[in-house]
């Protein structure tokens, strides 16, 4: 089957500080939740300027796949410009009959891919004469993005040769875990790495929860975790953001800043592997998965309420 053109779909995120709460509303939107839980939020992204890392890392990911690519690559984002119903218009106007999406989430679950799959379907409805969109499949077991997590880590194992590992992923509720693949497929990531490492010790833990506290999450915590490693004596650890193919607010706070103090706090060495990013292997497994067959998901796949506050 023939493509047009490519989409590449992100969260998207603030690319300065009049844009902070204007995004963080519309990622709750139809939430209930109170400002004042967003300035919270907002806090984090101003401690980047009003930035979010994601913007600088998913333009550079859309300027490789340019330069790759023998078709044209479009950029649209959920929650921030250029939105994706712009994305499907331009694509319209510039004669695109058919498209393959690229959405920026290796694993399977409610908000990292039914609602994409939604929201393409949104955008779709709102553009007369809109393009067919076919969404890659997901990617957390592709060969080419485990090799890239696993060169990253063992980069950072260089750091700190004993240290344990420590993947980590954006907790989501328990009810959206019984009705997707999410937890499976990490942990398969994870046993592909530490297997490619030779490495065996190792965690999969979460990070970046939100949410009423009576509502139930994937746990431990990642800095809860750490609190019970330095507490058995662990010589150190690297953190592994397997959740996250770039560096998402997630991982410039909630893992540089947040988890880095509480581990600075215990006297636990630790270090951070890098994302994939725009790594060569990872540019290269998206040309792969346009050469291959589109995405499989059943039409009742991941089911549930999507959208926890994600950055």
């Amino acid at each position: 089957m023939s493509r047009d053109a490519l989409l590449v779909v992100s969260f998207g995120g603030p690319r300065g500080p009049a844009e902070v709460m204007p995004f963080l509303r519309h990622v709750v939107r139809g939430r209930g939740v109170p400002d004042a839980r967003l300035e919270e939020v907002a806090a984090h992204y101003h401690h980047f300027s009003g930035v979010s890392p994601i913007v600088a890392e998913t333009d550079a990911l859309v300027a490789a796949l340019r330069d790759a690519l023998d078709l044209p690559v479009y950029l649209g984002c959920r929650n921030s410009e250029p939105w994706l119903a712009d994305a499907v218009r331009r694509m319209r106007d510039d004669g695109v009959r058919r498209a393959a999406a690229f959405v920026t989430s290796a694993f399977g679950s409610p908000p990292g891919c039914r609602q994409y799959l939604d929201d393409l379907a949104g955008a779709r409805a709102e553009v007369e004469g809109a393009p067919v969109i076919d969404k890659l499949p997901l990617f957390g077991d592709h060969p080419r993005f485990l090799d890239v997590v696993t060169e990253r880590t063992a980069a950072a194992l260089d750091e700190l040769p004993e240290a344990r590992l420590v993947f980590v992923a954006h907790s989501i509720p328990l009810a959206m875990v019984r009705v997707s693949p999410y937890v499976e497929q990490l942990r398969a990531a994870c046993s592909a790495i530490v297997t490619r490492l030779g490495h065996t010790e190792h965690d999969l833990v979460w990070q970046s929860r939100s949410g009423p506290p009576q509502v139930p999450w994937l746990e431990p915590d990642i800095n809860d975790h750490l609190r019970a490693l330095a507490g058995a004596g662990c010589p150190g650890v690297v953190v592994v953001p397997i959740g996250f193919v770039a560096d998402h607010m997630e991982v410039a706070w909630d893992l540089d800043i947040e988890a880095k103090a509480t581990a600075d706090e215990l006297s636990l060495p630790l270090a951070r592997a890098g994302t994939a990013g725009t790594h060569p292997d990872f540019v290269a497994m998206v040309g792969e998965l346009l050469a291959g067959p589109m995405s499989a998901c059943p039409p009742d796949c991941c089911k549930g309420r999507r959208r926890p506050v994600s950055r």
